[in-house]
This record gives structure tokens, C-alpha cells and sequence, in this order.
């Protein structure tokens, strides 16, 4: 992974995949949650679903180019720990 470019890595179904805050991502994000503001997002992330999360989870790996994983989040082997800790590190790589 490439923490200069905002990716992390999550376990997911034993196989390691690349999530990645790219400006895509960011704004598939925001129009899932109905942000218009970046503030607005960060308050939303704080209290995440676990569909949410999902949401989430779905937009990291396709901006790290794993758009086939993301399809089959629903039914994949993540524990939502590992998920979380794991979107906190990619947007952390990626806004500081």
C-alpha cells in the first residue's frame, strides 16, 4: 500500500485489498450521505450504519481499484472493527 497516496489495506474474504480516498470516492460518499459540505461529512462519518458503512467501504475500493470486491460487500468476510479502523486510516492518509 502507498500511505502517500492515501491507500490502506483490508482483509476482506483472506485477501488483502487496497482502499484508496480518491476524489471520486470522496464525492460518491458525499451524495450517498446528502453532503454538501465536507464538515457535514465528517459529523455523518461519525455515527455510520452498518449499510453505511457499507456505502463506505464500497467507494474506498473501487477508488483503490477493487470495484469487484465492493459489489459483493454484503456477504464478505470483514469483521466491522477491521472495517472501520480501516476507513479512518484511508481518509487519514489522504487529508493530512
Amino acid at each position: 500500500m502507498n500511505g502517500v497516496r492515501g491507500e490502506t489495506g483490508l482483509e476482506i474474504d483472506g485477501v488483502t485489498c487496497r482502499l484508496c480516498l480518491t476524489l471520486g470516492a470522496l464525492a460518491e460518499i458525499e451524495t450517498a450521505f446528502g453532503c454538501t459540505r465536507l464538515s457535514e461529512l465528517e459529523a455523518r462519518m461519525r455515527v455510520l450504519s452498518g449499510a453505511e458503512l457499507i456505502v463506505v467501504l464500497g467507494a474506498l475500493l473501487r477508488g483503490g481499484g477493487h470495484g469487484d470486491v465492493a459489489g459483493r460487500l454484503g456477504h464478505a468476510e470483514v469483521t466491522p472493527g477491521a472495517a472501520m479502523r480501516a476507513v479512518g486510516q484511508a481518509f487519514h492518509a489522504a487529508l493530512v
